[in-house]
């Protein structure tokens, strides 16, 4: 049986940095670490997902932005997801600040570039399909499961019990030596993941505290409060992942 790593790489939850830790254990050249994007539609998504791993016989480590659950199950490959989640007010703040420096004619990056973080997030909130600003990780560990296995939240919530690892971007060193024991007891003798910062976009020095602070007084009450409504259940579970429940 062979295993391999898959990184569900969530946009501003540290799987860049993540993604340089892996390829200092996992060569590019020789094709241990891949990356690619998949199709938004989620039955073509998943096969394509399967059938990149199958066809990457040489690959230990996969790392997508766009891959969606469940986990591919194929014969012979024992295949280990990791996925990280981060605190949705910070995680939001990050992604508006990444999305204004980086160039481009895109929606995002467009509109981050011309107005202000409230205005983003305002944007954001009003466009029904829109999750960047909305439960966010919720939306995206829901579909671990059917549809028919209960509400987005009951089925978010069940895939943090039953993931292997779920690490937090704001125990990220904790949450590395975590992840490191896991892939020792799956057969990855010897990897090291040392922490890197790539790709940050806001300091990294400040608390989690002392950054709600402040994305508060950029905000406002009325439009923090409607942040902290919007993403309910991602709070939730973030609180339930930071105090280790």
């Amino acid at each position: 049986m062979k295993t391999v790593i898959l990184h569900y790489h969530l946009f501003k939850n540290a799987g860049t940095s993540l993604d340089a830790a892996f390829k200092e254990n996992f060569s590019v050249e020789q094709g241990e670490w891949v990356t690619r994007e998949f199709s938004a539609q989620p039955a073509k998504n998943r096969e394509e997902l399967k059938q990149w791993i199958i066809d990457n016989p040489q690959a230990k480590c996969f790392s997508s932005h766009t891959a969606i659950f469940p986990v591919p199950h194929i014969d012979g490959i024992n295949i280990i997801p990791v996925i990280f989640y981060r605190h949705p007010i910070d995680r939001i703040a990050s992604a508006y600040s990444f999305e204004k420096k980086q160039g481009g004619n895109g929606f995002a990056s467009s509109l981050a570039r011309n107005t202000t973080l409230a205005g983003y997030i305002e944007t954001r909130l009003s466009l029904e399909h829109d999750r960047q600003c909305r439960n966010f990780h919720i939306h995206r560990l829901a579909t671990l499961f059917s549809v028919n296995e209960g509400d987005e939240a009951v089925r978010a919530k069940r895939a943090i019990e039953v993931l292997p690892f779920v690490g937090l971007v704001e125990k990220y060193n904790d949450s590395l030596g975590r992840l490191e024991k896991l892939l020792e007891s799956e057969g990855f003798k010897g990897i090291h993941l040392k922490p890197v910062e790539a790709n940050v976009s806001r300091t990294v020095k400040k608390s989690i505290d002392e950054k709600l602070i402040e994305i508060k007084a950029q905000l406002g009450d009325e439009i923090y409060s409607m942040l902290e409504e919007a993403n309910k259940v991602d709070l939730d579970v973030w609180e339930r992942l930071n105090h280790g429940e």
